[in-house]
């Protein structure tokens, strides 16, 4: 039976008060504990005019008192606007400018000059943990999106802040779990696990960003049961010297799921080897929960390559320029809906009817079996001389080389070529040359699909979440 969220904690908190709930790298909660810290904070944001169905934008990263606040959000009756605080200053204040909160948890006096702002844990000595009324907001979330690729907008999900706690949220999310959160809690995929896992049983162990020793470590030392990670992270883990990997105890581990972009095959089947396909999922889908793609490694062994079938009442289609359908086996633009009508609602930009089809943008093609297969996203497409080619089929095989941790391929304006191939391979500490990196990835690429320029970094090129912003490495003309 679905009750409010704070319901579901207060419930679940009675069962067990002094089972874990979530720690992070300095405390650990217990429910009761977790109970009573975000009922006293939620007094002190109702002291602060915040009403059922009111935006809380909430700053913080992966910590135990970012968690309190959400739940102190939900209780509150608003609904929770995680912000990233690693985003440049312009972009949090363009993101606090469009969901005008009713406060800002997590902001010092002053950063966001026309909204309330309040500390992400202020002081409650005194305020009253007792009981609240049961409130829900129309919408249980509204994290941002778009911010690699422009303009930031809110996706407010049509969900309301209630739920079961006795049933599980998703096929590949269980009731129980010793749950690992790695990637940055502000972004919509972990955010969305992370509480959806909380409200149905789940103890939260966060660590502040990812490492991907640390992972390994956080994995035998916790005996974690499930995590989320994404490519880039599974790409890292595997970078690490051999034996430490052979030596790290994944005993414990009963689901391991990765999200947030396609994964080269060649890593995906180490993964499997390493795992066994009974202990791997992928799941396709994105911030707007407009469409979700689900496959098992066993079925990934049978559809290599594939991100999944539809899943959870999802309809898709590919469709040509002319908006068309495509057969089985032709790549084109990928196009979702939900059976159950629309997830999501825009603030920011224009929300499709009922009805409508919607995109995340991706270009991909079906086979015949229905298993979705993405080349990347559409707009992100380079065309040189007479060929057109997707960034991560050159990514891929930059990546492949030993000393690469990551790499974002880019098209640049050439008035000869129309664009030209730029590249740019994070190398972390190692010891390695651009004109022998790109000469290495040359001599694996078909000759139209040859990098033109290669710069070499020291730093991630996509975000712990696994996301990456080309604008900012595309060389400016």
């Amino acid at each position: 039976m679905e009750v409010t969220i704070g319901e579901a904690l207060d419930l679940l908190a009675a069962r067990s008060p002094d089972a874990p709930a979530v720690r992070d790298a300095s405390e650990a909660l217990t429910r009761a504990e977790l109970g009573s810290r975000s009922r006293r904070l939620a007094r002190v944001l109702q002291a602060h005019g915040v009403q059922e169905g009111d935006l809380v934008t909430v700053r913080g990263g992966n910590t135990a008192a970012f968690v309190v606040a959400v739940c102190a959000i939900h209780r509150a009756g608003g609904t929770p606007q995680p912000l990233n605080p690693r985003l440049p200053a312009a972009e949090q204040r363009a993101v606090v400018d469009l969901a005008d909160p009713r406060v800002v948890l997590g902001a010092l006096a002053g950063e966001f000059p026309d909204s309330r702002t309040l500390p992400l844990d202020p002081p409650t000595g005194g305020i009253d943990d007792g009981p609240l009324p049961s409130l829900a907001a129309p919408s249980w979330k509204a994290p941002t999106s778009s911010g690699s690729t422009g303009r930031p907008k809110l996706v407010l999900a049509t969900a309301p802040a209630r739920v079961d706690p006795d049933r599980q949220a998703a096929p590949f999310l269980p009731l129980a779990a010793r749950h690992l959160v790695v990637a940055p809690i502000t972004h919509s995929a972990p955010f969305t696990y992370a509480f959806r896992g909380l409200t149905t049983g789940h103890e939260l162990v966060l660590l502040p960003r990812f490492d991907p020793a640390a992972v390994l470590t956080a994995i035998a030392r916790h005996r974690i049961t499930w995590v989320l990670l994404v490519p880039t992270m599974l790409h890292r883990i595997l970078r690490l010297p051999a034996a430490t990997v052979a030596r790290a105890d994944l005993s414990s581990l009963e689901q391991v799921v990765h999200t947030g972009a396609t994964v080269d095959p060649a890593l995906k089947r180490r993964w499997l080897e390493l795992l066994g396909p009974e202990r791997l999922t992928e799941v396709y889908a994105g911030t707007e929960s407009n469409g979700l793609f689900v496959i098992r490694g066993d079925q990934w062994l049978a559809h290599p390559g594939s991100v999944g079938a539809p899943a959870s009442g999802t309809e898709a289609r590919v469709v040509g320029p002319d908006g068309e359908p495509l057969p089985a086996g032709t790549v084109g633009r990928i196009q979702l809906r939900r059976a159950s009508g629309p997830s999501y609602r825009y603030r920011g930009a224009a929300t499709p009817a009922p009805g409508e089809w919607d995109t995340l943008g991706d270009d991909g093609r079906f086979d015949e079996d229905g298993y979705l297969f993405i080349a990347d996203r559409g707009s992100d497409r380079i065309t040189r001389a007479a060929t057109s080619l997707y960034p991560a089929e050159v990514e891929r095989v930059l990546e492949a080389h030993p000393v690469v941790r990551s790499a974002v391929v880019v098209g640049v304006a050439d008035a000869e070529l129309g664009q030209r191939i730029h590249a740019v391979a994070d190398v972390g500490c190692a010891e390695a040359e651009s004109a022998d990196l790109r000469a290495w990835a040359n001599g694996h690429l078909d000759p139209e699909k040859r990098i033109d320029t290669l710069e070499v970094v020291r730093e991630p090129v996509r975000d712990d979440a696994g996301k990456v912003r080309r604008r900012e490495w595309t060389p400016q003309a």
